[in-house]
């Protein structure tokens, strides 16, 4: 019996096969074939938004069609890098069309390979909208208050460094997520870009620490330049993407987060300077999760707040103003104009806060039709809200005057939780969070001793470890704490002499992430985030930071130096670096990167008598382009090499391999795995010892659009970081030291 029930099942599924082949053949996309088509229509959804007329006269049933079309794939190159204008593009296919499809095999592989590389970022075109209207500089104090899985933190990176030329901004961009698992997929996401002025944190962002630093021996308050605020949404906008949404889609979602995303917003404000720029968003098209925001964080703000008129930022860029009346609507149709409608037994899920001021004149002054509606059928996107936020002056709860010294503050009343606004362990009211935090402080004197107690011990001889268990529940993988080498380290003098580094290099920047026995790697960041992490190792859950610039070699005391340079910190070291540099032509590039451990007899005469009286170990290998031949790479390149005893080869992520052979032209047959020797282009695009595809291998270019596929799968980063057995497993970049060069 169980013999003829498998055999029948095997029948079935054949035949299932079968048939999704069939129709696929026949809808002229066999690689689409195999999936049940879920139904694009949800008539609540229509009623809802026909009824508050999101959508201009005459328009809906383009509307309606743009949300069952797939969405098409955009991409944007990294700016920064290499191009500076027409960065993004997009196609008319769809993401399963690109994964799927035999024609656009090459195209994909192509995509992924960029995407790892940080050449290139997988991105929806209105994700893009908000960093843009941030229009941050590379001194700004950036924090990102939602930032997994860190596509706009990637962007705002980029604006961080618009000047190549200066390896350490003055900015920095601190990128939160409350989820650990996503943390780790925004670390991924970040490290592409190799900036050491990146740190990624682990907060409930409604709740999110207000941070110290240190000015001139004193801890003042952190104020950031600029606040992105991209909270959690019920994603109604990305119904084109995410077509689970057209029969799981209610108003519930909606008056359920209304809540939360009103007090991440309010904290956001609270952290944002004086003449700072905040950018609330959300991928949703519900007004009780963008203008009531909104208009009630404007009318708390008690006019510390303005909405900023960016309608000529974006020329070009198709909108709907905000609107000014709008419904509330229950999961079960049921309608209310005002709060007065409300009955109580519904208090608990509808909230005054949902609703447009009453006042009229109120409700002019607060201008919500400067917000902007992005609607899909304008310009065949996703469906997105952004408004844009001016701080005028403190938010009226940090105007308080202080109380004097030992004098007790006049004591409160308790202040109900509101039921549709769950504190979830912070504090529950606007002025508790600051009296917490910094009582009878304005925003702009805000200032603490340095004797404060609540920072007394965070440095502890420049280790920066986890907060305690007692402070703050620690949720994931418990952290290795930052360690900043001392000035007087044994370790570093060996490093200066053999690289001939400048005396300007600051090596009080430097860190690693074990407080015991060898230190494997070496980590920099700018001396900002270097202050913000010795003034606050007690406040916040810190997942990374840092860009690698050195790995110790295995059998490191055999050269003069134990630390060879790593790849991923290769161009913020490069500045710094007096010796050990081989001028490259652009026909040495290709040997280096196609070939294994090529001798030095294979190397141009010149680079050949700058490396054959070279000393063993790391060396850096430049190509810098040649403006009387325009046809050649016009691009400079800095590569990590290893000088051996007879040979030289380079320590270069695979992808990064590609991306330079591809950029001269090369056919770069990334599909297969080399087979021994080295020879074909592409062939060595890979040492024997490194990841194939470093981590999150399956198809990184598509992590932009797997929210929740966060991997903690960057050990080297985050917990164990310092473990021998894998000192470069997880990077993404570096060779570990088996292959060098003989």
């Amino acid at each position: 019996m169980g013999r003829r029930s498998r055999g029948r099942r095997l029948q079935q599924q054949q035949q299932r096969s079968e048939s999704a082949e069939d129709g696929g053949k026949r809808n002229g996309a066999g690689w689409e074939g195999g999936y049940p088509e879920i139904v694009k229509e949800n008539k609540l959804f229509e009623h809802y938004y026909q009824e508050l007329k999101i959508v201009p006269e005459g328009e809906w049933d383009q509307f309606m069609g743009a949300l069952r079309e797939p969405l098409p794939a955009t991409l944007r190159i990294t700016g920064y890098k290499r191009y500076p204008e027409e960065l993004a593009w997009h196609t008319n296919l769809s993401r399963k069309i690109l994964r799927k499809s035999p024609q656009l095999e090459k195209f994909h592989q192509f995509l992924v390979s960029e995407t790892e590389s940080g050449n290139i970022s997988r991105q929806e075109a209105v994700s893009m909208i908000p960093p843009l209207l941030l229009n941050a500089h590379p001194h700004h104090k950036i924090l990102d208050m939602c930032a997994a899985p860190g596509s706009k933190t990637t962007q705002l990176i980029e604006m961080l460094h618009a000047d190549m030329n200066v390896p350490f901004p003055e900015g920095f961009v601190i990128a939160n997520d409350v989820d650990n698992k996503r943390c780790y997929l925004l670390v991924h996401q970040a490290k592409r870009l190799g900036s050491p002025c990146i740190m990624v944190v682990n907060h409930d962002a409604s709740c999110i620490p207000r941070l110290q630093v240190d000015v001139n021996g004193r801890k003042e308050v952190l104020f950031y330049d600029r606040i992105l605020c991209d909270v959690p949404c019920s994603g109604d906008g990305t119904m084109r993407k995410n077509i689970d949404v057209w029969k799981k889609w209610s108003t519930l979602n909606s008056l359920q987060l209304h809540g939360l995303q009103l007090r991440i917003a309010t904290r956001g404000a609270e952290q944002l300077v004086e003449g700072g720029r905040m950018v609330y968003s959300t991928c949703s098209l519900n007004p009780i999760e963008d203008e009531a925001v909104i208009a009630s964080l404007l009318e708390k703000s008690e006019g510390a707040l303005e909405l900023a008129d960016v309608s000529s930022e974006l020329p070009g860029l198709k909108w709907v103003p905000g609107l000014l009346q709008w419904k509330v609507m229950t999961k079960d149709g049921q309608w209310f104009a005002s709060w007065d409608d409300v009955p109580h037994n519904r208090h608990t899920q509808i909230r005054p806060t949902m609703f447009p001021p009453k006042d009229p004149e109120k409700l002019q002054a607060m201008h919500l039709e400067r917000c902007l509606r992005i609607l899909p059928h304008h310009q065949n996107t996703g469906g997105f809200f952004v408004a844009v936020l001016v701080k005028k002056s403190s938010m009226p709860w940090n105007k308080r005057p202080p109380k004097p010294q030992g004098e007790p503050a006049e004591p409160r009343a308790p202040v109900p939780p509101s039921p549709a606004e769950p504190t979830a362990g912070c504090a529950s009211t606007p002025s508790e969070l600051e009296s917490k935090l910094a009582p009878g402080i304005s925003d702009t004197g805000a200032a603490e001793s340095a004797e404060d107690a609540d920072g007394s011990g965070s440095r502890r001889g420049g280790v920066c470890g986890p907060p305690p268990s007692k402070k703050m529940k620690l949720f994931g993988f418990k952290e290795d704490p930052f360690v900043f080498i001392p000035e007087d380290d044994p370790l570093f003098p060996p490093i200066q002499k053999f690289y001939a580094l400048d005396p300007s290099f600051p090596k009080t920047n430097l860190l690693t992430r074990t407080t015991e026995g060898k230190k494997r790697q070496l980590y920099m960041v700018s001396k900002e985030l270097r202050n913000v992490l010795l003034n606050n190792s007690e406040r916040m859950k810190v997942i990374n930071t840092g860009i690698k610039v050195w790995c110790r070699n295995n059998s490191g005391e055999e050269f003069d130096c134990a630390f060879r340079l790593a790849q991923e910190g290769i161009y913020t070291l490069y500045p710094f670096i007096n010796s050990r540099i081989i001028t490259v032509s652009i026909e040495d590039v290709q040997v280096l990167l196609t070939q294994e451990n090529p001798f030095f007899r294979k190397l141009s005469s010149e680079a050949y008598s700058q490396v054959k009286d070279m000393a063993k170990g790391s060396v850096v290998l430049k190509y810098e382009p040649d403006p009387t031949k325009p046809d050649a790479l016009q691009c400079p390149i800095v590569l990590c090499g290893w000088r051996g005893k007879a040979s030289v080869r380079t320590f270069v992520p695979r992808n990064e391999r590609l991306h330079y052979l591809r950029m001269m032209g090369l056919e770069v047959p990334v599909g297969k795995k080399r087979e021994g020797g080295a020879g074909a282009p592409g062939a060595g695009a890979a040492s024997p010892a490194e990841p194939e595809d470093g981590p999150g291998a399956g198809s990184p270019a598509e992590l932009e659009d797997a929210p929740g596929a966060g991997s903690p799968a960057e050990p080297e980063d985050g917990a164990g970081a310092e473990q021998e057995a894998v000192p470069d497993a997880a990077s993404g970049g570096d060779p570990a030291e088996a292959g060098l060069p003989r």
